[in-house]
């Protein structure tokens, strides 16, 4: 049976409160928190660091997962896995060397992970799925919240999933960009099992009501 896992993104949180906003989510049901690093540069917006990450860290004991939309990549990595990351991953455009920046991350105690945006191939993962624990496919483009679900990213999601699938191994295969209550379930049956949600889950005043409805309509899926 599949795991599902719900990754609200604060990029969506009231930043006058995170600590408090953190805590509330988590409260609410949520397993991982979906942490954006943008760079103004390898994206068209700029968010936050490691200083931040590092202030939740004490608020929550669930997985932080930080997605970062920065190029360079590799001098960030252990900053990040400093201040608390559990999870790291990174467009493959931003690496030089793509196998070099995922064993970074993992020797800086982290699991690592390839995102992919909509118009990126998957053949980046061919010659790299042995040192990969998560897969992200970006439903949106990157840089800004509140976007709307693209269609076309569930069929990279069946192609992920095959690929994970093949491999035998262990890995999480997330979903970024739109993700609310009435498209979970789709994205779900196309292979995902965890889901990032920003503005559908903190734009909301019932964080747990929202949570719980996500579930409701995974609970659907291949039945």
């Amino acid at each position: 049976m599949t795991t599902y896992r719900i990754a609200p993104s604060i990029l969506s949180a009231d930043f006058a409160r995170l600590g408090e906003e953190v805590r509330n989510v988590v409260a609410a049901g949520a397993d991982i928190i979906h942490f954006d690093v943008m760079d103004n540069h390898y994206v068209p917006n700029l968010t936050i660091g490691p200083l931040v990450c590092q202030a939740i860290r004490p608020h929550v004991q669930v997985p932080i997962d930080v997605h970062l939309m920065v190029r360079p990549v590799d001098r960030i990595i252990p900053d990040f896995a400093k201040a608390g990351a559990d999870i790291i991953t990174f467009h493959p455009e931003a690496s030089e060397h793509i196998d070099r920046t995922l064993q970074l991350i993992r020797d800086s105690g982290c699991k690592a992970g390839l995102v992919f945006n909509p118009g990126t191939p998957m053949h980046y993962l061919d010659h790299v799925m042995d040192k990969i624990d998560i897969i992200l496919i970006m439903s949106v483009n990157p840089g800004f919240g509140g976007q709307s679900f693209i269609p076309e990213a569930l069929n990279k999601i069946a192609y992920a999933r095959k690929k994970i699938d093949e491999s035998g191994r262990d890995i999480m295969l997330q979903v970024d960009g739109g993700i609310k209550v009435d498209n979970i379930a789709a994205a779900a049956a196309a292979g995902a099992d965890t889901f990032v949600a920003g503005s559908a889950i903190f734009g909301q005043p019932d964080y747990k009501g929202v949570i719980d409805a996500m579930r409701t309509q995974l609970a659907t899926v291949g039945k």
